[in-house]
């Protein structure tokens, strides 16, 4: 069920959900689009707690910012952990690196930024450790 979304107010309740690990919040201009908030919901919950599972372990920390860039809204989770090792399976159902991980979490990501007209993408940060998460969608 698509509604307006004031994406910087559903980042900051996300954020807020994270217990084990401080989130900063990069707060970006004004940012409504046209979403299922549920779903958009479900997409940074999973983002932010594959930051912070990479980032406990290096002592990292991890960011959440967004900003508009031409007709899209882009959210970034940007982690200081060790970095993806391969990007081959990332969005592959079911496959894991986690102990206790299940495969499904990226997977579900991509297909909610997909059925909202954006995409998602992980790689490896070029300025520090860590890795960047780039959701992009549409602002209507």
């Amino acid at each position: 069920r698509k509604t307006m979304v004031d994406l910087g107010a559903l980042v900051r309740r996300v954020a807020a959900l994270e217990t084990r690990l401080p989130i900063a919040i990069d707060a970006g201009p004004p940012v409504a689009i046209d979403a299922d908030p549920d779903q958009l919901e479900q997409l940074l919950i999973n983002l932010l707690r594959n930051a912070v599972d990479a980032s406990l372990e290096p002592d990292g920390s991890v960011r959440v910012a967004w900003h508009a860039r031409g007709a899209n809204a882009i959210v970034e989770v940007i982690d200081e952990g060790l970095g993806l090792a391969a990007t081959a399976n990332l969005f592959v159902p079911f496959f894991t690196t986690k102990p206790t991980g299940s495969g499904i979490g990226l997977v579900l990501s991509r297909q909610i930024a997909d059925a909202h007209g954006g995409t998602l993408t992980l790689e490896n940060r070029s300025d520090a450790r860590g890795c960047i998460a780039t959701v992009t969608l549409p602002m209507r």
